[in-house]
């Protein structure tokens, strides 16, 4: 048994929703959650300073005393998982080859939309590993500059992030998609909104399920599970204000959120120097 927490990141808080099913899927697990609040968001940034941004991330958890690290980003994972499977010395997952495999498994007619950032739809990650999986499947990709931002304003749910979703939708219903990853995990917090513009007909993936369970398949391929008799915690560190992070978060997490603390730009850096 190992008793080391799971490190878990994202650029503020829509990984919450990924942490979610993985406290339910391990609920002996203890992990402990980064929220890169100070840098939200990461989507227009280019792929060079998010890459650096989560190397930072990555080596201050595993100083942490992390067993392992979740990037629970989609734009984090798009330009940095390999790095950081190659620098750290625990193990290091990401968020996009489970939602890429589940689509082409969806998708009836093979026309696949995609909703994203920028730097993940920039990276062209979605685009070659469903290629790799199918080769007939046609991805067509939408960045969404305005979602992240709305989705952690005061009202996700308004008029606003509805005329935003049907801007982002107009192309992939013209290309007749039937499946449309959302390849942001702050995206499924809006779905009621999603799905009104997709209709029925469309399948919407997000795989944090999966992303979950990939999670519990390493820990237990590699022998570094925590004693399923126990109940696990979980803390949150943010590089940005905690008490908003605080309020906001259970939005995402749909659990309680105590308390917060607060690491500084300065101190990551220092830690991956």
């Amino acid at each position: 048994m190992d008793p080391r927490p799971i490190g878990v990141f994202d650029s503020g808080m829509g990984g919450l929703t990924v942490l979610h099913e993985c406290l339910v899927t391990m609920p002996h697990e203890d992990f402990v959650y980064l929220g890169d609040g100070a840098r939200l968001p990461y989507g227009p940034r280019p792929l060079d300073e998010i890459r650096r941004f989560a190397l930072e991330i990555g080596n201050y958890l595993q100083a942490q005393g992390v067993k392992m690290v979740l990037v629970a980003c989609n734009a984090a994972t798009s330009a940095a998982l390999p790095d950081l499977q190659e620098e750290l010395e625990v193990p290091a997952v990401g968020v996009i080859t489970p939602e890429a495999h589940a689509a082409v498994q969806a998708t009836r007619n093979r026309e696949v939309g995609l909703l994203a950032t920028q730097a993940t739809v920039s990276s062209g990650r979605y685009a070659d590993l469903v290629r790799a999986l199918d080769a007939g499947v046609r991805l067509h990709a939408i960045a969404c500059p305005r979602l992240v931002p709305l989705i952690e304003s005061d009202d996700p749910f308004g008029a606003e992030t509805a005329d935003a979703v049907r801007e982002y939708a107009a192309p992939l219903k013209e290309a007749g998609v039937d499946t449309v990853i959302l390849g942001c995990t702050h995206y499924p917090m809006i779905k009621p909104i999603l799905q009104r513009v997709f209709g029925r007909d469309v399948t919407l993936v997000f795989s944090a399920d999966e992303t979950a369970r990939e999670v519990a398949e390493t820990l237990a391929r590699k022998g570094i599970e925590n004693d399923p008799s126990r109940e696990g915690s979980y803390r949150f560190v943010t590089t940005g204000e905690p008490e908003v992070f605080r309020a906001t978060g259970a939005r995402f997490l749909q659990l309680p959120i105590a308390a917060v603390e607060h690491v500084e730009l300065a101190e990551l850096a220092r830690v991956a120097a």
